[in-house]
């Protein structure tokens, strides 16, 4: 008869250390985070963590009523979510093309387009913006030809590829397409052919194999590329700082930064309320979306 070994307890000292260490860690973390909402809520907030006195909603308010506050979310919502949504759908085609094909290319391709995402973006901005002024230069040409004077500046508010809505749009999908695209391959990788062989005895066409089998299994994969994406497309302060000069298009980074600078005296609780508000966003993004990465990096379909 095998007997069965003695269950040695971890010592309660090394347990209690160990909790200690993660509980002055997270309130080191949480503490800036405490300090933006407590004085957001301010009406004479400062520098160093205080209680509010009085509370307000007057920072917030300002935001909207005397800096426009809601054309900088229109306006980030506008270009953040076109781009997320070309990432999704060029990812969702583009992994399922290179996780069932075999070419030779595949790899040397996956690894150069990888490559984008490993360039610091302040390298490229010389060239990009190069080729976009070149481009730009023939849509102003193309769109003059269609349209009165009068209508030529709103039109290229839209369609300009500098200083305008599609510009930047492009801009952030090429920057987030090419990880996207790795996790989609990675994730359609997990997915067994055997249901899309399946759908196929059914007499299914590509279409409805696409629309009806593959589609729902790759939520999870599209889920946690389209988060990653509007993120890290949320938080990019550079591009629209370098693309983008008109007022009208002004979006919530550059909002925060030029409210930081025209003043002489900072205004701490204009700043905070203006910091939670652009975080929420992403932040809620994240937590509707936080199931998706479990299952995405957590192995995907299983046969």
């Amino acid at each position: 008869m095998n007997e069965t070994e003695p269950v040695v307890p971890r010592p309660r000292g090394r347990d209690a250390v160990a909790y200690a260490i993660l509980s002055l860690i997270s309130i080191y973390c949480a503490i800036p985070f405490v300090w933006l909402v407590l004085a957001s809520f301010d009406a004479n907030a400062a520098l160093f963590l205080r209680w509010p006195s009085p509370w307000t909603l007057n920072n917030y308010i300002g935001i909207f009523v005397r800096e426009g506050g809601a054309r900088w979310f229109f306006n980030s919502f506008v270009v953040v979510g076109a781009a997320t949504i070309i990432v999704l759908v060029f990812s969702g085609f583009g992994g399922y093309a290179l996780s069932r094909t075999n070419a030779w290319w595949k790899r040397p391709f996956l690894y150069t387009i990888i490559l984008v995402r490993v360039v610091p973006p302040p390298a490229l901005v010389v060239p990009l913006y190069s080729i976009l002024l070149t481009a730009n230069n023939a849509v102003a040409s193309f769109v003059r030809s269609l349209l009165a004077p009068e209508l030529m500046r709103p039109a290229m508010l839209v369609v300009g590829l500098i200083d305008g809505y599609l510009g930047l749009i492009l801009v952030f999908a090429a920057m987030q397409l090419p990880l996207a695209l790795w996790i989609m391959k990675t994730y359609f990788d997990t997915i067994p052919y055997d249901y899309e062989e399946a759908a196929l005895v059914d007499g299914a066409s590509l279409f409805q194999r696409l629309r009806l089998v593959l589609a729902p299994l790759a939520l999870p994969g599209l889920g946690a590329a389209g988060i990653f994406a509007f993120i890290s497309a949320w938080g990019d302060f550079l591009m629209p700082l370098i693309f983008l000069s008109s007022s009208e298009l002004q979006m919530l980074p550059l909002g925060l930064f030029r409210a930081f600078l025209r003043v002489q005296q900072i205004d701490y609780g204009f700043l905070s309320a203006l910091a939670i508000l652009y975080m929420l966003p992403a932040v809620i993004a994240f937590g509707f979306a936080r199931r998706y990465f479990v299952q995405t990096f957590s192995g995907g379909v299983k046969a």
